[in-house]
């Protein structure tokens, strides 16, 4: 990742800490329900990983690493906060056995049995027991979200303004749309790379090629994302192509192009349901 803040210590930081996010967010999938989007908690943890390398003081004495992984944790949390824990399926089941147990309760004078409420439901006992599982799971994950913050949390912080969050949040989009519009084997490697922490080893073999050879596209690719996003937010950051009518040039403007149609794209998408209600 190449964000650019300004700062290329800030840089170097948020590059360097990509695996980070990905490491949380795995660890997070691993005790959240199937149905929670990892993208959406990727995407919670690299704005809080951006917002984390621009705040960071190092006088305070806390290592980046720390720090940071505080910030993503807290964001991921806040991202999780928001979700239904339960699935639409899960929660109309959940209805429905509660419905059966009533009726069952009423004939029977006592609570039925899982049994009782399996036969009646036409389930099998696995499905109620997986069934109310889910649903504890979801109500204790709930619980767990409205916590009070951890002492790390409490840590104070220089947060950014409103304006910078709103900064924060339109390069964050234009990253993920910037690495979707990579060359196929480049994407491949930042999204092996960063997010999923393969080794380099083993992305080089699957690609058929060197260690080194990864490094090289690693390194290309962290190029052609930095000079996208700089074309559409910072222009005046790009540097000029070496060979400005040469081939090289004009696959970086194709891509930069690209780039900015799929955020056009999603723009519209995004605009034109307020503006049919508002129609």
């Amino acid at each position: 990742m190449t964000e650019q803040t300004g700062d290329p210590r800030a840089d170097e930081l948020i590059t360097s800490h990509m695996p980070l996010v990905g490491h949380i967010v795995r660890e997070t999938m691993g005790r959240v329900p199937s149905h929670v989007s990892r993208d959406d908690l990727t995407s919670a943890g690299l704005t809080a990983l951006v917002q984390a390398a621009q705040a960071y003081d190092a006088e305070r004495g806390v290592p980046f690493e720390r720090y940071a992984a505080t910030r993503v944790r807290g964001a991921i949390l806040d991202e999780l906060r928001s979700v239904d824990w339960a699935s639409r399926s899960v929660r109309r089941r959940a209805r429905d056995l509660e419905e059966t147990r009533s009726r069952l309760a009423g004939t029977f004078g006592r609570t039925p049995t899982v049994a009782e409420v399996a036969t009646a439901a036409g389930l099998s006992v696995e499905e109620v027991s997986a069934n109310d599982d889910d649903v504890s799971r979801a109500q204790v994950l709930s619980l767990q979200g409205s916590t009070t913050a951890s002492l790390d949390e409490l840590v104070p912080t220089r947060a950014p303004s409103p304006e910078q969050l709103v900064e924060h949040q339109e390069r964050l989009t234009y990253l993920m749309e910037a690495i979707a519009e990579l060359p196929d084997r480049l994407r491949v490697v930042v999204q092996d790379y960063f997010f999923a922490e393969r080794p380099m080893a083993d992305i080089a073999a699957e690609l058929g090629v060197t260690d080194s050879r990864i490094s090289q596209m690693r390194a290309e690719a962290l190029v052609l994302l930095r000079d996208a996003m700089n074309s559409a937010l910072d222009p005046q950051l790009v540097k000029p192509a070496g060979k400005p009518n040469g081939c090289a040039a004009r696959r970086r403007e194709a891509y930069f192009d690209a780039v900015a149609e799929r955020h056009a794209a999603g723009t519209r998408r995004a605009v034109t349901p307020v503006l049919d209600a508002a129609g």
